[in-house]
């Protein structure tokens, strides 16, 4: 994601514009493909747009039930109550939390997909028997109490505000009070550290707490910001303040979304500086690259900050699906109009690479971003390829809440 910035983007710009005049017709996914459930998406969808502008929403919306269904299926169970759950992740679970209901209610379908039903039911288990089941990882029972609280909670409170409840849920409450016990007293929370980029690695406790921020603004009524939490929130508010300047540019836009949902988090000079690096690391095609949204460390203390694998630097360096669908939809978030001059870049690059992908018996539409840790396209996949599209599933759902907010 790095001149005179002001002539050197609209050059780039102007690139954009030129190979999206261009572009052919988006080819509508074939109705067997789709499943009975999206099938009714389809019927109710409005009208698709002029061809240059097209992206194919029923195709997403398959992609990610379609890889929440293998997630139940493959990720690791835990013991919970009586039964068993999946644990959560933040490539899959979250991007599928927060993009999925958007998607449907914007073919203007009310009624939650069964993927949706089951992950809330999994978590509302999961905070019921918080002290009995199982952790994420015995060998990090901290770091696993700390990341379920914000996750657990950032789903919860999330399908209560999309609800128009008024006031949370009891499993919402719990979960709030999950998440203020595990605070530490730095503001922060325990996070899981595998030394994987971008989600496991101790560049990620500021990316947690951003998700908290998220999570805790999110809450019905005035439970997650009210008076009660504001020993709490001040902590939140000054962990992420006091540290936002040694951040990374990926963490500084987690920030950025954090702020349009919480208050008093960055000033707007920090806001406009932030603007403004992101279109200096703008790609000329308009996108960005999640690797140059950097610098990576996977956890080492000193350099050389490389990671354990060897992930194919070609793919990596180009601009990919997750780091523009991230930028563009906090951009827009953040109050950028859709005809801002960063923002047609990132929107065009996103419409011109919607692209077909095949996986064993799987045959998606959906973007693709790549794993900074290992080549899971050649052959880091544990000899599983559906783990091959993790950061593909992150990919798709941002894309969407990208072009979705600016339909």
């Amino acid at each position: 994601m790095k001149q005179d910035g002001t002539h050197c983007f609209w050059l780039r710009l102007t690139k954009v514009q030129i190979r999206n005049h261009f572009l052919l017709p988006t080819v509508l996914a074939g109705l067997g493909s789709l499943g009975s459930y999206n099938l009714v998406e389809q019927a109710l969808a409005q009208p698709a747009p002029e061809a240059s502008q097209a992206w194919d929403k029923q195709a997403v919306a398959k992609y990610l039930d379609d890889r929440m269904d293998l997630w139940f299926e493959k990720a690791k169970k835990l013991r919970t109550g009586d039964g068993k759950t999946s644990c959560v992740s933040c490539h899959t679970v979250v991007p599928y939390a927060m993009a999925r209901p958007v998607l449907r209610k914007a073919a203007g379908v009310n009624k939650p997909t069964p993927q949706e039903t089951k992950l809330l039911a999994e978590t509302i288990l999961r905070v019921e028997s918080y002290g009995s089941h199982e952790p994420l990882y015995k060998s990090k029972e901290e770091q696993s109490r700390g990341t379920e609280a914000v996750l657990n909670l950032l789903i919860l409170a999330g399908e209560d505000a999309r609800q128009g409840a008024r006031m949370p849920s009891a499993a919402t409450r719990k979960a709030l009070d999950e998440l203020w016990k595990e605070q530490r007293p730095d503001g922060a929370w325990n996070w899981l550290d595998f030394g994987n980029e971008p989600y496991e690695s101790n560049d990620s406790l500021y990316y947690a707490a951003a998700l908290a921020a998220m999570a805790v603004a999110s809450v019905p009524g005035d439970a997650g910001v009210g008076e009660k939490a504001s020993g709490q929130l001040a902590r939140l508010r000054g962990y992420l303040n006091e540290k936002y300047s040694g951040q990374n540019l990926y963490n500084k836009v987690w920030m950025l979304l954090a702020a349009t949902r919480l208050s008093d988090l960055l000033t707007s000079e920090q806001r406009d500086m932030l603007i403004r690096e992101l279109e200096r690391l703008q790609n000329a095609d308009g996108g960005w690259s999640l690797q140059q949204l950097g610098p990576w460390t996977w956890s080492k203390a000193s350099a050389p900050f490389v990671p354990e694998g060897k992930p194919d630097a070609s793919l990596l360096s180009k601009s990919d699906g997750f780091a523009t669908g991230l930028i563009t939809y906090a951009l827009r978030q953040a109050g950028l109009k859709a005809d801002h001059s960063i923002l047609k870049g990132g929107l065009a690059w996103l419409k011109a690479n919607q692209q077909e992908c095949q996986i064993d018996q799987n045959r998606w539409k959906c973007w693709r971003t790549y794993s900074l840790n290992c080549d899971r396209e050649h052959g880091g996949d544990e000899g599983e390829p559906w783990r091959r599209m993790f950061m593909s599933d992150a990919a798709t759902a941002f894309a969407a809440l990208a072009l979705l907010a600016s339909d």
